[in-house]
């Protein structure tokens, strides 16, 4: 199967080397590849979305994840970025910073579907060999693959 621009995440969305200082920095660099990508149509707004769901409550799990995650209008459709970051990202996790990143961007419009994905997801990262699939991943097409057969709405 190809990759197309309606998949939920597709290689071009994956940075298995992501260097961020802190985790606006990290959303943007996962950002700016939706908006590469032609899945936000506007940054700032994005950013500013982001940001207030951020503010609502901390998006780290326990383990070394984060989920940032918002609806926003510049969202053209539910996509999934991913980040793997070798220094961790502080995402208000108890036990300490994130290294793996997901940033899940819903459409204003688009009802429930990006909780249904934030569901799917926290399922999977509870099980040990899901998360260390994602630190050992070293192709991110391959990666995206995997993603999308585990976490697809």
């Amino acid at each position: 199967m190809t990759p197309t621009d309606t998949e939920l995440i597709t290689p071009d969305l994956v940075d298995l080397d992501l260097r961020a200082d802190d985790r606006r920095e990290a959303v943007r660099s996962l950002a700016m590849r939706l908006a590469d990508a032609g899945r936000v149509t506007d940054l700032d707004i994005f950013l500013s979305d982001v940001e207030a769901r951020e503010q609502q409550m901390a998006t780290g799990l326990e383990g070394g994840i984060g989920i940032p995650h918002c609806r926003s209008s510049a969202v053209t459709a539910p996509t999934l970025a991913f980040g793997r970051s070798a220094a961790g990202v502080d995402f208000g996790a108890a036990d300490g910073p994130a290294t793996l990143i997901f940033l899940i961007a819903a459409p204003a419009g688009g009802g429930d579907a990006h909780l249904a994905v934030l569901a799917a997801l926290a399922r999977r990262l509870v099980r040990a060999e899901f998360a260390q699939a994602l630190r050992e991943a070293d192709d991110p097409a391959a990666l995206a693959e995997y993603v999308r057969g585990e976490v697809a709405p």
